[in-house]
């Protein structure tokens, strides 16, 4: 397989990286000669200097083979025409586009794309997807990861275990049922002293621990009030940034949630009221600095139940963070992508970091996996990657009951569902085509733990969609 990535930024570095470790041919290009350069030299891709869109670019870039397009870089406009040109010119099967600019995501203009217009089989939004994540993470207090998978009949959970009352703390991962009777989880993953792993039996929950866990939603409270969080929803939320992400959270949260209180800062006096004649009465938008005192008492900080920073500066959103939390603020979340801050950010009491390139790669990763994988969720390098797959007829997954198949190390099946409900994991259970299959998949095991989930050697992503 072949792939082209416009963009060599870190979403473009890490789908890069990625792919590369897949064994995918991969070609990066890029319009700064430095980072054209250093993914050439840090990764096994090539770099190609120049602008994406341009044809000679692609030419070079070796578009007349390739079987795919992923344009990622900052630029709405170049990214589209890159795929208008690899379609046009080059016939690259499969072309995808991360567009931002709200206008060309509206609704009523959704036939904008498409092979008749402008060619792009699959649009990201990673402002919107953001403020999805940021709108799960809400929903669940003490949360510091969400993410909804098998049509919404399973829920991925990232927990603090950080309360020391916790009736967990101290138990083993074997015993984290018996605390729950009648709930439906499975823990997956544990996140301790900054390093991943995947628990056996045996291993016991430290106080500190970060937990990874698949549950059915109705229980997703359950699962929380074991670790010791017993917060309610935020009902008085705090956005600071209404830029893209700010608007998109705003919204969803005016549609889901009418009865939360909203207020909102932002450092620019036209887009404040921009914004403010969009929500209405759903929110109060107020113009200012988030890192001034005056202001943060003005949008009545401390008594929110949440604070969300989500401006296009990270150290704004850090420091607004720091100083809500500081005058009363029960919960922070912080918009932060510079991987290099996460060493920082623990000791500064943000509960909740979210990196919107871990999203945008989320996505991404599903448009390169085979038809049968529906979704794709990629969490920390060091556990690998969620897969929501379903079940074939001709796949060894169905061939036998868990307890007998031979499964990748590295590989944990976490949740089935099937008729749209959550079932136990057992040694006994015997999965059947159609049941959708959750797994946890590290990357040393991700070729052998398509073949096993999917029954596809090619590892070849499909054109059609699940």
């Amino acid at each position: 397989m072949r792939v082209i990535v416009c963009g060599a930024g870190q979403v473009g570095s890490t789908i890069a990286r990625h792919l590369a470790s897949e064994k995918v041919d991969v070609t990066v290009i890029d319009s700064d000669p430095a980072q054209a350069q250093r993914v050439d030299e840090s990764y096994d891709v090539q770099g190609i200097v120049g602008h994406a869109s341009h044809p000679e670019v692609l030419e070079r870039a070796g578009a007349a083979s390739a079987d795919m397009l992923i344009a990622v870089t900052r630029f709405d406009e170049v990214n589209m025409v890159a795929c208008e040109v690899a379609h046009s010119l080059f016939k690259v099967k499969r072309r995808i586009a991360r567009v931002r600019h709200e206008g060309y995501l509206n609704p009523g203009i959704a036939t904008l794309f498409g092979n008749d217009r402008l060619a792009i089989d699959v649009v990201i939004s990673p402002e919107y997807e953001v403020a999805q994540g940021i709108a799960r993470r809400l929903a669940a207090p003490g949360a510091f990861d969400s993410a909804m998978l098998a049509h919404g009949a399973v829920q991925l959970l990232g927990v603090h275990c950080n309360v020391a009352r916790s009736p967990a703390i101290g138990k083993r991962v074997s015993e984290l049922a018996a605390l729950a009777p009648g709930a439906m989880l499975t823990p997956l993953a544990i996140i301790r002293g900054g390093a991943g792993f995947i628990p056996d039996a045996n291993d016991q929950l430290e106080l500190g621990d970060d937990l990874y866990a698949l549950v059915d939603p109705r229980h997703a409270r359950v699962l929380i009030a074991m670790l010791g969080h017993t917060d309610g929803v935020a009902r008085r939320v705090l956005i600071v940034g209404a830029g893209n992400v700010g608007l998109n959270l705003a919204r969803n949260l005016a549609l889901t949630s009418p009865s939360v209180s909203m207020r909102i800062i932002e450092a620019s006096r036209p887009r404040a009221e921009y914004v403010s004649r969009l929500l209405g009465e759903a929110a109060i938008v107020l113009h200012g600095d988030a890192l001034d005192r005056e202001m943060l008492i003005e949008a009545n900080a401390g008594a929110a139940d949440a604070v969300v920073t989500v401006t296009n500066d990270d150290e704004t959103n850090i420091f607004s963070a720091v100083l809500a939390k500081r005058a009363g603020s029960k919960r922070a979340i912080a918009l932060v992508t510079k991987t290099t801050y996460e060493p920082l950010l623990e000791p500064l009491n943000i509960d909740v970091v979210v990196n919107p390139n871990a999203t945008t790669i989320s996505t991404l990763l599903r448009q390169l996996r085979p038809r049968s994988i529906a979704g794709v969720y990629a969490l920390r390098e060091d556990l690998g990657e969620i897969i929501d797959a379903v079940a074939q007829s001709g796949s060894p997954l169905v061939a036998a009951p868990l307890r007998d198949l031979e499964k990748p190390e590295g590989m944990l099946i976490g949740a089935v569902v099937r008729s749209g409900r959550m079932i136990a994991v057992t040694g006994d259970l015997q999965i059947e085509p159609g049941d959708r299959v959750i797994a946890l998949v590290n990357g040393a095991a991700l070729a052998e733990s398509e073949v096993l989930l999917t029954g596809d050697k090619s590892g070849d992503a499909q054109d059609a969609e699940a």
